[in-house]
């Protein structure tokens, strides 16, 4: 798989996150010939530091199982490294990780003769996602230790989609290189070299061996670095974070009544550094991978929600975001099927024929679950684009740098203008006429994307003195009557809106959690909200909804109801509890006064998040939560995940309902007043640029404590 993947990258067997375009709900790609199924990684201990990752065992010890290895660029560089001393391995004490990039191994040995029961060898192992192992042994016993440690290498240098996908190659012939070893394929050579140079290198068994003799009190240790070298011309891969270039956000300081809050906000930026590239254009610009393993590329729609829900602390990462995406964005027609699943999307203007409208931004057509039609990420990440921009600039982008992108903006609002197909948006990445011709349903949150999309892009027209403001807010406000009109559904308990119209204008029975994005509907001026596209009473009804045990797992928001026929508790789309959606849900359900709702899923994600050590993963299954019982890992998700490790940061500071208008000069702070973490203290966030700080009280009471002298606070 390429380092950046915009149209997504490559699922284990059996995952349908992605479909034809044009499928029905409900329907995955054609039957494939059945496939090895790759072995589970949520026991995995999975070092990240893009473009590089390094998997493993609890043990340390790189078998070439499953996803085992190094990998870089995509590459697994090195497939086995499995130690051995006195031809025994360590007894696996320990396997964890240090940091997002590191992990930490710990084994015993006892020495062969040893009559203490105690191990006398303790082996460390230290980790580093980029390459770099040392292996350390520590002779704690009251005798000297003289005895061989011997790390047998090998690599297939195989494509991570490939071995994704449950594919294992046979490993390369090795070749004695000076201190190491080395592997030559048809692109791509490996080097491990060890420092201190082995006593004996075997090739043919890719063995590096040692005659160690440990002192008692003392220790030996070996540093292994590997490499990966290309051997045929091609384009530039992504980089990451280079050395000296700052994070793109502000670390701050947490302190709550609650202390799962303190471990859990740090560990997910720290998870999130991880996951940073550079764009090769401009190094300096970065942007977020969608998440390890299996997608360790650029997906313009995860990319662009993990820069808005960070956008507290900051807007460096979302400029960066967005002026890499910008200079992936479609700048005149393309002809042909839909981009989105070959990543090119783009589009071009009404009455041509076989023609897409320019502005579309690249992004995979998905798989919605057995009851829902597909989603296309290129309308969202093209909507989003819009929004993220918008936001932005209210949290204190520079103008300049917004006025560079505006013309961007402006060309997919142009792709949004000729969306509408029976009154509502669909796939923007089809051609216009295959719309009209060829109908598909309507979903809801894709409503609601547009619809904010066209109210942010009317923000931006105004403030920066573009033609077209009041044509977008009549346009929303056509929307949003459709909206209300044919998409709310009566029933016993209220009413509830349709997650989806089918393409005769139906609504579709559907209860699924992509319904969160309904509560969304963006900040505009003076710190306030936009108008939604429901009612206040259909909101509460909706929040009732997310809060009924159907949804609720008690962990979190099931994408579908438990109550439907096709529910399955580790289901992509179809029940497991993705923790992007239980964050835009606590976001959205705050801000809209419903704050015991909010408060309810806010603790269900952070009882979830301290059995997964403050690291939460991209979605778990959606088992109803009982006493006793941790939530149950799903084997295929990405951990870490970017919009999972930004939305955890998300829920967290919606709750001091820091709302900031800096074109305006104001800042609006409106916290939950019920408080459900307790006192909550926020150190170093960013607005207009500079350092932002409030503490919210076990009463709901804000008070800013360091802010901009230029910009007034108003409380609520």
């Amino acid at each position: 798989m390429p380092a950046e993947s915009v149209a997504g990258a490559p699922r284990p067997a059996g995952r349908t996150d992605q479909v034809p375009a044009g499928a029905p709900a409900g329907q995955a790609r054609a039957s494939a010939p059945p496939r090895p199924q790759p072995a589970a990684v949520h026991h995995s201990v999975l070092c990240v530091n893009a473009p590089a990752m390094a998997a493993s065992g609890p043990d340390g010890q790189l078998r070439g199982h499953g996803l085992h290895g190094f990998y870089r660029s995509g590459v697994r560089v090195l497939a086995r490294m499995e130690l051995r001393i006195g031809g025994m391995e360590p007894l696996p004490l320990q396997g964890t990780l240090t940091t997002a990039a590191q992990a930490r191994f710990l084994g015993a040995v006892r020495i062969p003769g040893d009559p203490d029961p105690d191990p006398a060898l303790t082996v460390e192992r230290l980790r580093h996602a980029d390459g770099v192992e040392t292996v350390t042994v520590r002779n704690t016993g009251s005798r000297p230790a003289r005895l061989p440690l011997e790390i047998a290498l090998g690599t297939d240098l195989g494509p991570v989609g490939e071995i994704a996908a449950g594919h294992r190659s046979p490993d390369l012939p090795g070749q004695v290189q000076s201190a190491g070893l080395r592997w030559a394929g048809p692109t791509h050579s490996a080097v491990v070299s060890a420092k201190p140079s082995p006593h004996a290198v075997l090739a043919g068994a890719g063995v590096l061996r040692w005659d160690l003799e440990v002192q008692p009190g003392a220790r030996w240790s070996v540093e292994l670095r590997t490499e990966l070298e290309s051997t045929t011309p091609g384009p530039r891969p992504p980089g990451g974070r280079g050395t000296g270039v700052p994070l793109p956000w502000a670390e701050p300081e947490i302190r709550s009544d609650d202390p799962r809050v303190e471990l859990l906000v740090p560990r997910s930026l720290d998870a999130l550094g991880g996951l940073l590239f550079a764009d090769p254009d401009r190094p300096t610009d970065l942007y977020p991978a969608s998440g390890a393993p299996w997608r360790f590329g650029l997906a313009p729609a995860d990319a662009l929600w993990t820069a808005r829900m960070i956008l507290p602390l900051g807007t460096r990462l979302a400029a960066g975001t967005l002026r890499a995406l910008a200079r992936r964005q479609q700048l005149g027609p393309a002809t042909g099927q839909a981009g989105a699943a070959q990543g090119s999307g783009g589009h071009g203007g009404p009455g041509q024929p076989g023609r897409r409208p320019e502005g579309l931004l690249p992004g995979a057509l998905r798989h919605g679950g057995p009851e829902l039609p597909p989603v296309c990420t290129a309308t969202e990440a093209t909507l989003l684009f819009i929004t993220v921009l918008a936001e932005a600039w209210r949290w204190g982008m520079p103008r300049q740098e917004v006025a560079e992108l505006l013309p961007a903006a402006e060309r997919a609002l142009g792709a949004l203008r000729d969306g509408l197909v029976d009154g509502f948006v669909t796939d923007l990445s089809r051609p216009v006429e295959d719309r009209a011709a060829h109908p598909v349903a309507a979903r809801a949150e894709v409503q609601a994307q547009a619809h904010r999309a066209a109210l942010h892009g009317a923000d931006l027209l105004e403030a920066f003195g573009r033609p077209g403001a009041e044509e977008w807010h009549s346009w929303a406000a056509a929307l949003r009557g459709r909206f209300r009109d044919r998409f709310w559904i009566d029933d016993l308990s209220g009413g509830r809106p349709a997650a989806s119209l089918g393409p005769g204008g139906q609504p579709l029975p559907a209860v699924a959690s992509s319904l969160v994005h309904l509560l969304d509907p963006g900040l505009s001026a003076e710190g306030g909200r936009h108008e939604s596209l429901l009612e206040r009473e259909q909101t509460r009804l909706l929040a009732q909804r997310l809060a009924a045990p159907e949804l609720d797992s008690g962990w979190g928001l099931r994408t579908l109801s438990a109550k439907s026929s096709r529910f399955n508790p580790l289901g992509h789309r179809s029940g497991a509890v993705r923790v992007h959606d239980t964050a835009l849900a606590i976001a959205g359900l705050a801000e809209a006064g419903h704050e015991n709702e909010a408060g309810a899923l806010l603790e269900g994600l952070l009882g979830a998040a301290a059995h997964f050590e403050g690291r939460l993963p991209e979605m778990y299954a959606g088992e109803q939560r009982t006493p006793g019982c941790p939530p149950v890992p799903h084997p295929a998700a990405c951990r870490p995940a970017a919009v999972s490790a930004a939305g955890a940061v998300h829920a967290v500071f919606a709750l001091a309902g820091v709302r900031p208008d800096v074109p305006g000069g104001r800042v609006l702070v409106r916290p939950a007043s019920t408080a459900p973490l307790g006192e909550l203290q926020l150190t170093g966030l960013r607005v207009a640029g500079e350092p932002f700080s409030v503490r919210v009280s076990r009463i709901g009471v804000a008070m800013v404590e360091e802010a901009s002298a230029e910009l007034q606070l108003v409380a609520r």
